[in-house]
């Protein structure tokens, strides 16, 4: 079938976006393909297109298990014959499924690596048709990337398989070296390669010092009450305290973490997934994969491990388009912290260093003075077109000082008590405190001693941060975040150099800031089409349990909005509205008509 005809009939759009034509022409043809585009982009339209164009079934390789339920149902709403196999299946539902496939009957299957590489699945596809193979979160298979997957470096004698079928290899984020590796490792054949822009338009973009955190986390709710989100703590015990304490202002807040048993974390994703207004406090243990669309924020409570990761998790807010938010506190215990983690891990010393460079280059970016929406592209080799559609750096600009007497005075400091101590040290040793420890130390006869007592401690930290950030200074995790100085620090120290530092702002400017940025809707809706685009969801809601998926495998809210605003009557009229395929025209199209016939 004509991919033009699938994606109108099938999946009930007009257009292809971006790069999904090209790829799927190559696809169509034959080609192998490395996909890099953004969450929402429509990477999935890439391979479930030319799967159901081309002859055979398509194998998508994916390892979130515990969502592929989800992602087969919302094919077969659209009269996919669609498929999944993997551990949650009994042996029955197994045999079936590969009577299924034997039998030419599946369009697609959804498979994890493990079970994939598995014998008796390795001899099962040796006897059918294979249309494509698609390997979903292929940074997976990047030894370099934030994901890494022992069984993803697997995949690639898969190929002996599936003759000469196509492969296409999809992600969200992967700059050059993982995008190299992707092709390496799965020995993708003269690929080409799509690397879609990595702008999210749609998200705002706002980074604050770490101050009172929860605090920080209610200024931001405030104003976002009944929206779906997702916070993000480092540890299982955060993430176990800030769930309650949401849950006990009144705030529907589930957590999510590793240590949780099997049970607790499918019913809290399941009720993320399937009800409104949910807030899922989680470790990055929660995330890959969900596609629920209208996730409103993503708030971090901790730095995350790179550039790369909050990328890739910021990008599970606003699937839909519509504006969406990614808040973030910091400070530089964070990195200490997070250093710790990479030292005491068992890679490898050139790993080791990789993750702490990409530390770094992440910390640089929260101290950024320009466009952080700029910054953000252009690490991944990206540019901004245009004017900044919203961050929190272009919407109230820092104002930057002469640090360089301050910093040098800082550094003098470090040197003078042996590189040896943290931050907070070495603060109490400008500042001229009257601790024991420095007393202790001898630190007190110091030529350093009380020449920064002009300079608040919250400046200090700020210079420390900065210091850290732009590479003069790193924070040692093999002793506990003492401070060394880097070679850049000669022509500075010297003189030979000036450093511009940003002021921070101050907290009730973080406050303001925090709450400013509210929540603008894709579509904007008069009083009665915001009352009918209600009754819709309830009515989505209702037939979403009767089949027991989540509600947006029903319709997305954007198609909602369109139905609320059009009110189509017909069902010609009701084709006409994105989103809405032949089978679900055939499906839900009398009982939405017939409620908008009711309005």
């Amino acid at each position: 079938m004509n991919p033009q005809r699938i994606l109108e009939e099938t999946f009930g759009y007009a257009e292809f976006r971006g790069a999904q034509r090209e790829v799927i022409d190559a696809m169509v043809h034959g080609q192998d393909a490395l996909v890099v585009m953004p969450t929402g982009g429509g990477k999935s339209l890439c391979y479930q297109i030319p799967g159901l164009a081309l002859a055979g079934t398509a194998i998508v390789v994916s390892p979130l298990i515990a969502l592929m339920a989800d992602q087969v149902a919302a094919l077969r709403q659209l009269g996919v014959r669609a498929a999944f196999l993997n551990s949650t299946l009994d042996v029955f539902e197994q045999r079936a499924i590969a009577n299924d496939l034997r039998s030419g009957y599946l369009d697609l299957l959804y498979v994890a690596p493990e079970r994939l590489l598995m014998a008796e699945t390795l001899e099962l596809i040796d006897g059918v048709e294979i249309a494509l193979v698609a390997v979903d979160e292929a940074h997976c298979v990047s030894a370099w990337g934030h994901d890494f997957r022992r069984d993803y470096l697997e995949l690639a004698r898969v190929r002996e398989h599936t003759g000469a079928a196509p492969w296409i290899a999809l992600t969200a984020t992967a700059d050059e070296r993982t995008r190299e590796d992707i092709v390496a490792n799965l020995r993708l054949r003269d690929a080409r390669r799509f690397v879609a822009g990595f702008d999210r338009h749609n998200i705002h973009y706002q980074v604050a010092l770490k101050a009172q955190p929860m605090q920080q986390l209610f200024n931001f709710l405030e104003s976002r009450r009944g929206e779906a989100g997702i916070v993000y703590c480092l540890s299982r015990r955060s993430v176990e305290d800030t769930a309650q304490k949401l849950a006990d202002a009144g705030y529907d807040a589930l957590p999510y973490h590793a240590g949780l048993d099997a049970g607790t974390r499918a019913r809290n994703q399941e009720r993320f997934l399937r009800a409104d207004g949910v807030i899922v406090v989680a470790t990055v243990a929660f995330g890959m994969g969900i596609d629920k669309p209208d996730v409103r924020f993503v708030v971090h409570l901790d730095l995350p491990k790179s550039i790369e990761a909050y990328y890739q998790e910021t990008g599970r807010a606003g699937r839909d388009g519509a504006a969406a938010q990614a808040y973030m506190v910091y400070g530089l215990q964070d990195v200490v912290r997070l250093s710790q983690m990479v030292s005491e891990s068992d890679a490898d010393e050139d790993h080791k260093r990789v993750e702490q460079q990409k530390l770094t280059a992440l910390l640089g970016w929260c101290e950024i003075t320009s466009c952080r929406r700029a910054g953000l592209l252009s690490y991944f080799g990206d540019a901004l077109e245009g004017a900044c559609s919203g961050c929190d750096v272009c919407d109230a600009p820092p104002v930057t000082f002469d640090g360089t007497e301050a910093a040098q005075k800082f550094l003098s400091c470090v040197v003078r008590t042996g590189q040896r101590f943290g931050a907070g040290h070495i603060i109490d040793v400008l500042r001229g405190a009257d601790r024991p420890k420095i007393h202790q130390l001898g630190h007190d006869a110091l030529p350093t001693y009380g020449i920064g007592s002009d300079i608040s401690d919250l400046r200090w930290r700020s210079i420390a941060r900065q210091l850290v950030a732009q590479g003069y200074l790193i924070a040692d995790p093999n002793r506990y975040g003492a401070l060394r100085l880097t070679q850049m620090c000669r022509p500075l120290l010297r003189g030979d150099s000036a450093l511009l530092l940003r002021e921070d702002p101050a907290g009730a400017a973080a406050k303001r800031s925090a709450k400013r940025r509210t929540r603008e809707p894709a579509v904007e809706l008069d009083a009665e089409s915001a009352a009918i685009f209600e009754r819709l969801r309830e009515l989505r809601k209702a037939i979403a349990d009767e089949q027991n998926v989540p509600p947006y495998v029903i319709f997305h809210d954007a198609t909602l909005r369109e139905m609320a605003l059009l009110r189509p009557q017909s069902h010609a009229e009701f084709l006409g509205l994105g989103g809405v395929g032949q089978s679900k025209l055939e499906r839900f199209g009398d009982r939405f008509l017939e409620a908008l016939g009711e309005s």
